[in-house]
């Protein structure tokens, strides 16, 4: 065989490295493991110095464990060494890197390794820490006498291998030393449960518990201290001491001294007592405590201890006792200790109530008699009182306690009334009703499912609203429960005692049972109540609507303010409030009169002479601005409304808008003043609010009616003076024709023609007056009759020829046939009604011969170029004539100085004639949208079309639709005004 080939230098490193890393991964025992690393680093490294440290993180310090050295004394390789902020070896305990020194003779942060350097001449040097995962275990400090960082990076991935694989087992030892040097909590709990199970009677349970603790933990001394509920002391029933001894004591020693050591008042640590009562475990060790600094400071003086660990005893929900493991010195106290006192505490109060078990018993069937027997007296007894009285005897002599009380919340004041109380025959009886309670008193009582216990209302900020009242009459404990649980605290029961005392849980159900069987009792009442109350209301509703009704018939005839008192005192009576006015006011004023309809007292007066403006008041804004009824208090209110709403009684306000229709504006609001405690119950709300609009609509029914009464009288006056002067005119004129007939017939042939014209004009004009005055003296009747359109425009452009003339006013006529005659400036284009330009045979403004036509060759062109078109019109010819004059009329007065008209003529396939008249004139918007709604929206609001031109356009408009047709006015985008009137068309 041949000679074995030599290793090379890599391959040695590696098989060494793994050789290391195996006899780390199997060597259990920490000193091999080091030595195992120095060797690697002495055999793989030239290094001068080497230490290995470990890391204790409680004490901030390395622990040294070994290395080599330069020189044969090796003893400061094991020295402890505290670490000190800013030096190199805490840099890498707390960052976890690697630090490299040049020269550690030259490195102030180095800490004792400075002079160590000096003396043996170590210059670069590398620090690494041993680490595993994110905690430092130790570090490896590396030296040698050549100046520089002198680690390879090869040499350096070598070495973190072998130091984490040392960090690895680092880690595994101290998990597995944590776990065998652990307490363990299974076998001294076991043991306890034993010694408990074959103790005879609850003080050796106690006494094996106290020494069980005290052997676990080892403190200074273990009590146990139980809690008087009657006293609400802590008195230490049993002791267990460092020295092996034990004590009892007896609870006649502390009833006669309170502030001796070993008993605990509540009154003095009231955060320790409600710590335990919560079933919290108290610790108090060095530097930290779970109660507040204060109760803290006390405790530790009252005790005499520095270190303390308290873990109550409770059983259902009460507070037994606690279990105190105390030390003279400062002490962190493991989670060990607190789970097995915590365990222990537990197991007492299982045993505890075992002793007293039999009068637990006895106790229970007492409750059940007494909750059966007061349902046997609720559901039997019709006598609501002598029930109560019933149940608050039996509730009394089983709670011990002083005062029965039941509460009913009214809504209307808001305070708690007393329905019944009772009380020693000592006592005098509340006389005093109970203040609304805060929210958060409010929904506790809401929400929780068992009374609520005060243990000393001295101390409890719970139903603070009522506690200066209760205190004053010595009542020092109370508990209250809801009797409708669940639902808002409208009746409450109130148990009290004179003396400051705990609530057991087992006394706090039984109270609540008992308040929901005397909620059955507020129940009926309050059905009753609620029924007289509605029944009152509905009287006071019928009553005030029959008021309404007369009050309103009354006022029609006159212009009084009857209806508006009438009706305001009837809605103050309706919700039992002694100041009711209104701020009244007619469409269109600016200030407000105040209508006084009922006020009771001279607190509540108001001065009712002053005008109020409508814009600057609050009270109207804030009514106008809500939709319903709004409250307001009378602190809210500005300065300028207090000068006459000035009643030093108005502590708050309710305020309503007398509203009829969304598009009707309001002319009222209705203010209704009381007491700043004062609630009103939602039926009278509901039943005044139906009173408000009755009112609101009945005030309206009245001006709308007056003003439709005056309106048909003045017309009436009218219509009778114009008829007696046309009947006049009637008779004078039939008497010029009778004379001109009686004159003769002129000799004159061209005055007899023009005679015998003027004389049947006359005689015309003459039939028609006649026929108007005889058969539309009070009715409008529409005739039937035809004429051509172009006749119909011809006389329609003769009316207004003047008011063209003087306006200069071009007129153009379009759509009749294929011809088109249009008088406007020779450099305009037609165009139609919807902005096309009109396709014809003449658009220039001139007539067949080239001449400008306006004016009156305007009307004699229409006639002589369209007289040839056969359109005829069929309706009542004279009215047609009127409309069509006054539509024309409006737009020649809105024209321009040399603007035009233009009238649109087009057949509609249902044989109707459209006929479009345009302007370019200037018309009111709000004009234009009420003739679009042919009527104003509120007749007592003032309207465009309430006065002419307006008015006389929605006549035309109306008597159009009488006649079947149609007339419409709007504005083009271009601006002008249309003008479209529909009118039937004769057939063939």
């Amino acid at each position: 065989m041949g000679q074995p080939q030599r290793l090379i230098g890599a391959e040695q490193h590696i098989i060494s490295l793994g050789r290391v890393l195996q006899s780390l991964r199997e060597e259990d025992n920490i000193d091999v493991l080091i030595q195992t690393i120095i060797t690697f680093v002495k055999e793989q490294f030239d290094y001068n110095l080497a230490w290995v440290a470990l890391y204790d993180r409680l004490n901030h310090i390395l622990i040294g464990k070994g290395g080599f050295s330069p020189v044969p004394d090796n003893s400061y390789l094991n020295q402890r060494l505290v670490l000190s902020p800013g030096d190199l070896l805490e840099q890498v305990v707390i960052e976890q890197r690697p630090v490299g020194v040049a020269d550690l003779r030259a490195e102030a942060r180095a800490s004792g390794w400075q002079e160590l350097a000096k003396k043996h001449q170590i210059q670069g040097t590398i620090i690494l820490p041993i680490r595993y995962k994110d905690r430092c275990l130790g570090v490896l400090l590396l030296g040698s006498v050549r100046w520089g960082y002198l680690l390879a990076t090869d040499a350096k991935a070598r070495l973190m291998m072998v130091l984490g694989e040392l960090a690895a087992a680092l880690h595994q030892y101290e998990l597995d030393w944590q776990q065998k040097h652990t307490k363990r909590l299974e076998e001294p709990l076991l043991d306890l449960l034993q010694k408990l199970q074959a103790s005879s009677n609850l003080m050796q349970r106690i006494e094996a518990t106290v020494k069980a603790v005290h052997e676990f933990t080892a403190p200074t001394r273990t009590h146990i201290y139980w809690y008087e509920r009657e006293g609400r002391y802590f008195w230490r029933r049993f002791s267990s001491y460092s020295n092996g001894n034990t004590q009892k004591f007896d609870k006649n020693e502390f009833e006669k001294n309170r502030t001796a050591v070993g008993s605990i008042t509540v009154e003095d640590l009231s955060d320790f007592y409600y710590a335990l009562a919560t079933n919290e475990i108290v610790v108090i060790g060095e530097g930290r405590s779970s109660l507040k600094s204060h109760f803290t400071a006390q405790l530790m003086q009252r005790l005499q201890v520095r270190s303390l660990l308290a873990a109550p005893i409770i059983w259902q929900k009460d507070l037994l006792g606690f279990l105190a493991v105390e030390a003279s010195e400062a002490r962190i106290w493991k989670e060990t200790d607190k789970s097995f006192a915590q365990g222990a505490a537990g197991l007492v109060s299982l045993v505890a109530p075992k002793e007293e078990m039999e009068n637990t018993i006895e106790q229970i069937r007492g409750d059940a008699n007494l909750t059966s027997e007061i349902a046997k007296g609720i559901y039997n007894e019709r006598d609501f009182e002598q029930t109560l009285s019933n149940c608050a005897k039996k509730i009394l002599e089983r709670l011990g306690a002083m005062r029965f009380v039941l509460l009913y919340y009214n809504h209307d004041h808001s305070k708690y009334e007393i329905l019944f109380q009772t009380q020693p025959s000592n006592r005098r009886p509340f006389n005093f009703h109970f203040d609304d309670l805060r929210e958060v008193d409010w929904q506790l009582l809401e929400r929780s499912s068992e009374a609520v216990a005060v243990e000393n209302l001295e101390e409890d900020l719970r139903f603070f609203n009522w506690r200066s009242y209760l205190l004053e009459v010595g009542v020092r404990s109370l508990i209250v429960t809801n009797c409708q649980a669940g639902n808002a605290p409208c009746a409450l029961i109130l148990i009290t005692h004179e003396s400051k005392r705990a609530w057991t849980t087992r006394e706090r159900e039984l109270v609540q049972i008992v308040s929901q069987q005397v909620g059955v009792i507020t129940r009926q009442w309050q059905l009753y109540f609620n029924d007289e109350q509605n029944t009152k209301i509905m009287q006071s509703f019928q009553k005030s609507l029959q008021i309404l009704e007369q009050a309103q018939g009354a006022t029609i005839e006159s212009d009084s303010k009857n209806l508006e008192i009438i009706s305001l005192r009837q809605i103050a009576t309706v919700l039992n409030s002694p100041l009711g006015f209104m701020l009244s006011w007619a469409y269109g004023n600016q200030y407000a009169q105040i209508i006084p309809g009922l006020i009771a007292f001279e607190e509540f007066a108001i001065n009712t002479e002053v005008s109020v403006p409508i814009s600057g008041e609050a009270l109207i804004q804030w009514a106008l601005g809500s939709e319903g009824m709004m409250l307001v208090k009378a602190e809210d209110l500005p300065e300028d409304t207090r000068k006459w709403l000035h009643g030093s009684g108005i502590g708050q306000l309710l305020i309503v808008a007398l509203r009829t229709n969304p598009d009707h504006k309001p002319t009222g609001v209705i203010v209704i003043g009381d007491r700043v405690a004062r609630r009103w119950s939602q039926a009278s709300l509901n039943a005044v609010s139906m009173l408000i609009s009755q009112l609101a609509w009945s005030r309206r029914f009245q001006k709308v009616s007056l003003s439709l009464l005056q309106s048909k009288q003045d017309l009436q006056l009218l219509n009778w003076y114009k008829h007696r002067r046309f009947e006049e005119n009637q008779r004078m004129s039939s008497s010029l024709i009778n004379q001109i007939k009686a004159l003769g017939v002129p000799n004159n042939e061209f005055t007899q023609v023009r005679y015998q014209q003027i004389l049947r004009q006359l005689e015309s004009t003459h039939s028609s007056l006649t026929v108007l005055l005889e058969e539309e003296q009070w009715q409008l009747q529409l005739g039937s009759g035809k004429m051509p359109v172009a006749s119909l425009l011809k006389r329609a452009l003769e009316r207004i020829d003047k008011s063209v003339k003087e306006k200069k006013l071009w007129v153009g006529v379009h759509g009749l046939g294929q011809n088109i005659v249009d008088s406007t400036s020779k450099d305009v284009t037609c165009k139609d009604v919807t902005g096309k330009d009109v396709t014809g045979k003449d658009v220039t403004g001139k007539d067949v011969t080239g001449k400008d036509v306006t004016g009156k060759d305007v009307m004699n062109h229409v006639s002589t170029n369209l007289s040839q078109y056969s359109l005829t019109v069929i309706g009542d010819i004279v009215k047609i004539e009127l409309i069509m004059n006054e539509i024309l009329t409006a737009a020649v007065e809105r024209s321009v100085t040399g603007g035009r008209i233009d009238f649109w003529c087009r057949r509609l396939e249902d044989n109707s004639l459209e006929l479009s008249i345009t302007d370019n004139g200037s018309i009111n918007a709000q004009l234009l949208a009420e003739l679009y709604q042919d009527a104003s929206t509120d007749v007592l609001v003032s309207s465009y079309i309430d006065q002419p031109p307006g008015l006389h356009l929605l006549i035309c408009q109306n008597m159009v639709k009488q006649m079947g047709g149609e007339l419409n006015f709007y504005q083009l985008p271009d601006g002008r005004i249309v003008s479209r009137l529909l009118l039937a068309l004769a057939t063939k």
